[in-house]
């Protein structure tokens, strides 16, 4: 058997980074979402993952949780320069970037929640949040300049830095958040990406809304899955 367990593409930001990086190189596996915030959500995934959480990797006998890990072990099957930068300092500084999203920017995360298909009013301009996108422009207009002559992408080339990027360029097209020219032209490669528009479309067509609200996050359907 071989699975990759996702949430929501519309909204689990955990779920599409892997999810990218598969598509990417083509990695033969079945993608299987299990709807998340749902009474039975958690149960299911207590069946399936020692964290009851998504992203999953299941191959034959082998279990792979945690996006990055997940992404890293995409990387060994596909092989040198098809998820990381082949050049080893540009490698590196990807792998860094890669890291510091995943487990930074806590204000973006926090006021704004991924949600591909939907467009918001920007949250209140936070002394964390004003922090969170100057890092954010900052980093990308320096690695396009650094490490960017070879394409539209951050390291010229598609890289799994672009991938754990994505669900932040989303963020910046859903709540309308300043960017600045350069910066901007990166997102918008992004978002002209074939595989994220594939992506975007499953994420329009999915029938489970998320709904957060001051009392948590709540869900529901808008018609039959399937």
């Amino acid at each position: 058997m071989k699975q990759l367990i996702l949430g929501n593409l519309n909204y689990s930001s955990w779920s599409i980074r892997p999810l990218l990086v598969a598509r990417h190189v083509g990695l033969p596996v079945e993608e299987v979402i299990v709807p998340l915030d749902f009474p039975d959500t958690s149960a299911k995934l207590k069946e399936i993952s020692p964290t009851a959480k998504v992203p999953l990797l299941i191959w034959d006998a082998q279990t792979v949780w945690e996006s990055l890990a997940i992404t890293e072990w995409i990387a060994e099957w596909a092989g040198p320069g098809q998820v990381w930068p082949e050049d080893a300092a540009a490698r590196a500084v990807a792998r860094a970037a890669a890291s510091e999203m995943h487990a930074g920017f806590p204000a973006l995360r926090s006021l704004c929640p991924m949600d591909i298909r939907s467009r918001h009013a920007a949250p209140e301009m936070s002394d964390g949040l004003k922090a969170d996108i100057a890092r954010i422009d900052g980093l990308w207009c320096d690695l396009r300049e650094r490490f960017g002559a070879g394409g539209p992408f951050l390291f010229g080339q598609w890289s799994a830095a672009d991938a754990f990027y994505t669900p932040v360029v989303t963020r910046f097209r859903t709540y309308g958040l300043p960017l600045s020219g350069p910066a901007q032209a990166y997102a918008d490669a992004v978002l002209s990406d074939p595989k994220f528009r594939v992506l975007e479309e499953q994420a329009k067509a999915e029938p489970w809304w998320i709904k957060y609200g001051p009392d948590g996050r709540s869900s529901g359907s808008l018609k039959p899955a399937g």
